[in-house]
């Protein structure tokens, strides 16, 4: 289903999401503009039975171990003051500010400045939004800017009154409300930066259209335009962790703040979004779920947490409260995105669906996360390391017309740039589940993944127990990558043990688990984690235990050891995925691109092992997945996998223990309990217990 436009030029998916479409109702990304690759539904995993997706997931950590510094901004009591007078949207405290860059033409005002204008005499731009237009109207008072923005605003209302009149769903309403946002969002920062150039009469009307949407939305079973009732399904209007959820409180909160005063429900919307929604709803949920930051969609929905950043900014320009100060979450998503992209500052880590770029190559959308997050917390030092990183990507600016307004409003200029270095190189998201590390912050380190937490929402994956390699590029991967939809969520794409049953037929991981990562140490230049993810597979009676663990010899060497007991008749399948030329030598395999990747199995000596070339698979264009099956049991799984020769030998003392010849000339002996999680470490003649506990890492 291609996407449906709003008004001239406007993508209405743009703010919000990635892929557009939620899974409840299997719709695909479509066509999208000039740079959007993806198609094709996702029919993945929904949500809960009411549709809010929410599950039974907690922290997913051991103990729920927080493993996140940070805390509550100064400022965080701070109550909201509404103003009186128009414009009452964010140029309160921001005005002056965006007046001086565009009176000094700082290269982001210009940018910005430029691309409205094209807008404005007639120029179409993939994606722009009104509001810009609206916003160039208020700083400069130049009436050709809210004269443009009025009209298009009132021939869109216009034909959304002429749809309802004659019975059918307007565009605010389109796939479940998704696109509320910006379609009201828009009408309502129209109304309230050009106040003055709006009629009275187009006020009433568009107030009307506007506090219509806003009552649907949360009224679901009794929603209704004009004299026709059109309920809906309510999809994740509950969920706080869901990227429809952002897209209901953009609508609610404009429509208050632009009518406070003004209209009677406007009171309302304000109680809905602060008490109701933000506070009552969001900070629970991201403070229960969303410990150390990031999404439980994965990495390219997840990025539609950038909209909810902007409200917040939004927020605190319009009332002066600080939004963002009453959660963690925030500031530990800038710590966990940062871990989240890789060396080269090019890509980031491709993590649930997939849909708008299969490569997750990093752009406007992921520049717009980070560059909010940095504004938000000015004074942070992680804001300094986190400009740095922008600083040094692949899109040190804006690349795309209708993102240009982002570099304008957050230029970063009051943060000095501070050497990545200063980070430590491991980082656990409990919330998400995820355990990051990397050999250095250099652009020629070594990145490694493990997954192991909860699986509550449609657009995450099978892929609980994961693992995932970078150097210079992918050597190990999520198969998505080379797929034509990027919304391959089975376990076959990922990087796990596969269980199939007696049929023949993989076992599917279940939504609404938590699989726990249950061991976290690290030290000078190793890393150790264990993953549970027994869990995923909800009590399957074929599948007793199900449990990886991993230790990072840096900078090269990845030890991987796996214990799954599955019941007799089933198969158990090692599976490593790579886009680089795979082959087999006995039980060594060889990925072999820029950097080789070599992988040794030292056990079950009685695995048969085979390479699928993917691009012969349905849905996939590239790529090769290595294969190693045995039958069901309690089997032991003991691999070792090095890079560029960095382990030069690998010799097994049984089925669970290790000693590995390091090319820097060191010796490491790991002996990983056979029963239970934990193991023992001994590096270069120094011993240490590695037991099932979390460690709180250092920031």
């Amino acid at each position: 289903m291609t996407q449906r436009k709003f008004l001239s030029g406007l993508v209405v998916c743009g703010l919000f999401v990635v892929g557009c479409a939620d899974t409840h109702d299997s719709v695909g990304e479509g066509s999208g503009g000039p740079d959007y690759g993806g198609s094709g539904s996702s029919g993945g995993a929904g949500g809960g039975d009411d549709g809010s997706g929410s599950g039974n997931g907690g922290g997913g950590g051991a103990g729920n171990v927080d493993n996140n510094a940070g805390g509550p901004d100064e400022g965080a009591d701070t109550m909201p003051t509404y103003p009186t007078q128009h414009p009452r949207i964010y140029l309160p405290g921001n005005k002056t500010r965006l007046q001086a860059a565009l009176a000094a033409n700082t290269q982001a005002a210009v940018r910005f400045r430029d691309v409205v204008d094209r807008w404005v005499a007639g120029q179409s731009i993939y994606g722009f939004e009104v509001w810009n237009a609206a916003l160039m109207g208020a700083l400069t008072d130049d009436p050709k800017y809210c004269t443009k923005a009025v009209s298009a605003i009132d021939s869109a209302v216009a034909a959304e009154e002429s749809a309802i009149a004659a019975g059918q769903q307007p565009n605010a309403a389109f796939n479940s409300y998704l696109h509320v946002g910006d379609v009201i969002g828009d009408v309502m920062l129209t109304y309230d930066w050009c106040f003055d150039r709006v009629s009275a009469s187009q006020k009433t009307r568009w107030l009307r259209y506007a506090n219509q949407a806003v009552w649907n939305v949360w009224h679901a079973s009794q929603a209704k335009w004009g004299s026709t009732t059109m309920t809906w399904s309510g999809w994740s209007t509950n969920n706080a962790s869901n990227n429809y959820y952002y897209s209901f409180l953009r609508a609610t909160m404009l429509t208050g703040l632009a009518a406070h005063g003004e209209d009677a429900q406007a009171d309302g919307w304000l109680t809905m979004f602060r008490d109701t929604k933000v506070l009552g709803q969001l900070v629970p949920t991201f403070d229960a779920q969303l410990r150390g930051g990031g999404s439980r969609e994965g990495t390219a929905y997840g990025v539609s947490h950038r909209g909810l950043f902007h409200l917040y900014d939004l927020w605190e320009g319009s009332t002066g409260e600080k939004l963002q100060a009453k959660t963690k979450h925030g500031r530990q998503s800038m710590r966990s995105f940062m871990h989240q992209m890789m060396p080269t500052l090019d890509f980031f880590v491709p993590t649930g669906d997939q849909p708008r770029d299969h490569t997750a190559a990093f752009f406007d959308y992921q520049r717009a996360y980070l560059e909010e997050l940095v504004s938000l917390y000015p004074t942070d030092s992680l804001a300094s390391r986190a400009k740095a990183m922008l600083d040094a990507s692949s899109l040190p600016r804006m690349a795309r017309g209708e993102m240009l307004a982002y570099d304008f409003l957050y230029p970063m200029d009051n943060v000095t740039a501070q050497p990545l270095e200063g980070l430590d190189t491991n980082y656990y998201a409990s919330g998400i589940g995820h355990t990051y590390s990397r050999s250095g912050w250099d652009r020629q380190a070594t990145w490694v993944e493990l997954i192991g937490g909860a699986y509550t929402e449609s657009h995450a994956h099978q892929d609980q127990g994961s693992l995932m390699i970078y150097k210079g590029g992918w050597l190990a991967y999520d198969a998505v990558v080379n797929s034509r939809s990027g919304i391959i969520q089975e376990t076959g794409s990922h990087n796990l043990v596969q269980i199939k049953s007696s049929t023949g037929s993989p076992i599917a991981q279940s939504v609404n688990t938590t699989s726990k990562t249950v061991a976290l140490h690290e030290g000078h230049d190793w890393l150790y984690a264990a993953v549970d993810v027994t869990p995923a597979y909800k009590n399957n009676a074929a599948i007793s235990k199900v449990q990886r663990e991993m230790v990072f010899l840096k900078p090269d060497v990845v030890i991987v050891y796996d214990r799954v007991a599955t019941a007799p008749g089933t198969k158990q399948t090692w599976l490593m995925s790579s886009p680089v030329q795979t082959t087999i030598a006995g039980a060594t395999t060889t990925m072999s691109g820029a950097h080789t990747l070599r992988i040794q199995r030292l056990a079950p000596a009685s695995a048969t092992a085979r390479v699928t070339n993917l691009s012969g698979v349905s849905d996939y264009t590239a790529g090769y997945r290595l294969e190693e099956e045995v039958n069901g049991g309690d089997v032991r799984h003991l691999h070792v996998l090095s890079i560029d020769g960095a382990a030069v030998t690998a010799t097994a003392a049984n089925d669970s223990t290790v000693t590995v010849q390091l090319a820097n000339g060191k010796t490491v002996t790991v002996a990983f309990d056979h029963d239970n999680v934990g193991a023992e470490l001994t590096y270069d003649g120094t011993p240490t217990t590695l037991t099932p506990t979390v460690d709180v890492l250092p920031e």
